[in-house]
């Protein structure tokens, strides 16, 4: 009879493996200045980000964050609270449902739906929510979780 002991894959994760239905969530207001900083790093120039006049005149009725800006919230809720440091995203798959205007408060959140036990690997739920708690972005995340620790 041979018995096979499954590795533990979470050894050396700064938080340890995190639990199914563990959540985390962060929040912050956006600001003129997030738009011009995204702007730089990516070229996402579109005038519905600069143009008051045009932005109200659209379907948003107000000057809006590029979508990197909304999803952004989720970066630093998986980098920094959960699963935490070591955390990159493998995939993710979100549905941007609302816009969100300059000086709105998001809130980001991500819920463990599977942690695989042989691989620091976990499949998050993803929201980002405005002030009022309606959904902005929706959606699911798997990331893995470098080990940064010795182990």
């Amino acid at each position: 009879m041979t018995v096979h002991m499954m590795k533990d894959g979470w050894i050396g994760v700064i938080k340890g493996r995190p639990k199914v239905g563990a959540f985390a969530e962060r929040s912050r207001r956006t600001q003129p200045q997030d738009i011009d900083a995204f702007a730089e790093m990516t070229g996402d120039r579109n005038p519905l980000h600069y143009d008051k006049a045009l932005a109200e005149a659209s379907v948003f009725g107000k000057l809006i964050v590029q979508g990197g800006v909304t999803s952004g919230i989720l970066n630093a809720v998986v980098a920094e609270d959960l699963p935490g440091p070591g955390s990159v995203f493998l995939e993710v798959s979100w549905k941007f449902v609302k816009a969100v205007g300059v000086g709105e408060l998001i809130t980001g959140r991500v819920e463990v739906k599977d942690v695989r036990a042989d691989k620091p690997i976990t499949k998050l739920e993803t929201s980002v929510r405005d002030e009022a708690g309606e959904l902005c972005l929706t959606g699911t995340a798997t990331v893995f979780t470098v080990p940064l620790i010795g182990g």
